[in-house]
């Protein structure tokens, strides 16, 4: 395997337990937030922004949230990276 080969996006998407889930107010309208998009940068650390759907309901608009520095979200975060890290380890190639 070549390390000079650029890998350009690792990004995982996480589902947010219920009992970790927060809400979160944009443009006047309030998200309950049950996503993460969670990205390894170049340099190994970890970068989270969450998404979720309008409390009132309706698909609303595709929204950004940062996460609140909780230490469930960042252990969740952590698990859910290591995680990742091993089903592509374990990868079986193309199907």
């Amino acid at each position: 395997m070549s390390s000079d080969l650029e890998v350009t996006a690792l990004a995982i998407n996480v589902t947010v337990p219920q009992a970790l889930r927060w809400t979160d107010t944009r443009r006047g309208e309030t998200f309950t937030l049950t996503t993460l998009n969670v990205r390894l940068l170049p340099d190994g650390r970890l970068a989270a922004k969450a998404y979720g759907r309008p409390v009132a309901g309706g698909r609303g608009a595709y929204v950004s949230f940062p996460v609140p520095d909780d230490p469930g979200l960042t252990a969740l975060i952590a698990d859910a990276a290591g995680r990742a890290g091993a089903l592509w380890a374990a990868h079986r190639g193309l199907g």
